[in-house]
């Protein structure tokens, strides 16, 4: 089995603050980075402490996402200068792996 090494982004951000359609167009048509997934979250928080869930406000507006892509390293790292600066520190992890190649 072949094994190819590749970064994985994960960025943590809400529906409220609506960078996911900026975003998705960044990935995919801009940068076309090898996958991207979202995930919506039913509940969580953040630096705020400020508490993100399922009540009637926040289904329309604000639940958590976390927008993961991955690519090979040297094309992930220019990806991610570009976005690093939509978003505040601490949101954004980086971390290596593997896929069969």
């Amino acid at each position: 089995m072949n094994r190819q090494e590749v970064t994985v982004v994960r960025i943590y951000l809400t529906e409220g603050e609506r960078l996911l359609d900026p975003l998705l167009e960044q990935l995919h048509d801009r940068e076309e980075v090898m996958g991207v997934t979202v995930f919506r979250g039913t509940r969580g928080y953040g630096r705020s402490g400020r508490m993100h869930g399922e009540s009637l406000p926040d289904l329309a507006f604000d639940l958590p996402l976390a927008v993961e892509f991955f690519d090979l390293p040297e094309r992930a790292e220019p990806v991610l200068e570009r976005i690093a600066e939509w978003f505040e520190p601490g949101h954004i992890l980086v971390w290596s792996a593997f896929t069969n190649a």
